[in-house]
């Protein structure tokens, strides 16, 4: 740590001034933060973020030795998703409005072409999911939903002799099978939406309601699961999203693609962190003092799920969560699980930066739904295919095997 001196607020660096010492732009500052490279506090008006001077020194420091080694791992130009202005944009466009105006198909063949108007097919291909269906459907009950997706999308591609076509029409067309195999692999839980004769197949969100709860689906609840896909379809270079550009850019074909995303997400920092969220908010909900169930966990020193880390990105909060929590609010049953919520964002509030995150509303939106407690992750994971997806298109047009980090040997010198 610096001198005390330096954690007085009026010694801290704004969001600006670090990015200028670091000389990148200040939506990477606020990605340094969600990647714990920085720690940000809240200023003491309550809407800004400050940062302390030796800490973005540090990060200045691991920079600059790095530099000319891998320059790709300092900076990824990307056209999919912008975090700005307190607001997510997909290729410009709000996610506000994208979630109010649009499925999350149009919106995935939007990140995919640019193209709000792409004719874009999410059918699954006959033969890969009777694969994916009976590799699936072989695992044991206790299985988790990822662990589901990871075998579907493994047996898919093993039933694709086609798969290894990088051109944006072969990916788009694979993508969009590779998206319904996943969603109709996982085993029913209540009754498949009935298809009429030579009518259209109904949407993911629809086939993928009675794969998550037993409970029949409403228009509420479904514009809700698909405002959830919407949410979860891209943002930044998270994590999963590295992991899936990682693959792309040495020619992985795309179910490959997509696996390196799940098997990043498959972290209790990542996409398994709606999971965690999902037993405090029902621990919360069911004890009906949601006050006393953080009083433990705080006082014990356990993290808090579902708040903090990608909130911080946003000076308001995670604009996802606020969205799909307005959502949720049109479900009438919502209403107590929607109380939690507050009661516990209002005990959070006083600690600086730890806004409910997505994590929390995707635990809210499971509860509410009688969905099991890993649902969010399945809805993450399948949401965020979209986005790996698009990542991979980029990757496909750049120069391959550009991500090679210059490693700093630690160990024992030889002889």
């Amino acid at each position: 740590m610096g001198h005390p001196d330096e954690q007085h607020p009026r010694h801290r660096l704004t969001a600006e001034e670090a990015a200028r010492r670091l000389g990148v732009k200040v939506e990477t500052v606020y990605a340094y933060v969600s990647r714990g490279l920085l720690v940000s506090v809240r200023a003491p008006d309550g809407r800004t973020s400050l940062f302390a001077p030796d800490e973005v020194d540090a990060v200045a420091r691991r920079a600059g030795r790095g530099r000319g080694a891998s320059p790709a791992l300092e900076e990824v130009r990307t056209g999919i998703s912008l975090i700005r202005d307190d607001g997510l944009y997909y290729r410009g466009v709000p996610v506000t409005r994208l979630v109010r105006e649009y499925g999350f198909e149009p919106v995935a063949a939007w990140l995919w072409t640019g193209s709000l108007d792409a004719e874009q097919e999410f059918a699954a291909d006959p033969a890969a999911l009777a694969v994916a269906g009976a590799a699936v459907g072989a695992l044991p009950a206790a299985a988790r939903t990822i662990d589901r997706l990871r075998v579907a999308v493994a047996a898919a591609a093993a039933a694709d002799p086609l798969r290894y076509g990088t051109e944006p029409e072969a990916v788009t067309l694979t993508a969009g099978s590779m998206v319904a195999v996943m969603v109709e692999a996982l085993p029913l839980l209540g009754t498949e939406p009935a298809l009429a004769p030579g009518g259209p197949a109904t949407g993911i969100a629809e086939r993928l309601w009675p794969r998550l709860t037993v409970r029949p689906s409403s228009p509420a609840t479904l514009a809700a699961l698909d405002a959830a896909l919407v949410l979860t379809a891209d943002h930044g270079l998270a994590a999963s999203t590295t992991a899936a550009r990682i693959a792309a850019s040495v020619r992985a074909d795309p179910y490959a693609v997509v696996q390196a995303g799940l098997g990043a997400v498959d972290g209790p920092h990542h996409g398994l962190a709606s999971a965690l969220a999902y037993r405090l908010l029902a621990e919360a909900h069911a004890s009906g003092d949601p006050a006393a169930v953080l009083s433990e966990r705080l006082r014990s020193r356990v993290p808090v799920p579902g708040f903090g880390h990608e909130a911080g990105m946003y000076r308001q909060g995670d604009v996802r969560a606020r969205e799909l929590l307005l959502v949720l609010g049109e479900i009438p049953e919502a209403a107590p699980v929607l109380d939690t919520v507050d009661r516990l964002t209002a005990v959070m509030a006083r600690r600086p930066a730890l806004g409910p995150n997505i994590d929390l509303a995707l635990a809210a939106f499971a509860l509410v739904c009688a969905m099991p407690a890993d649902a969010g992750e399945g809805i993450f994971a399948i949401g965020r295919t979209a986005g790996w997806i698009a990542h991979a298109l980029e990757e496909y047009e750049a120069k391959p095997h550009r991500f090679r980090p210059a490693g700093v040997y630690t160990g024992p010198q030889p002889d």
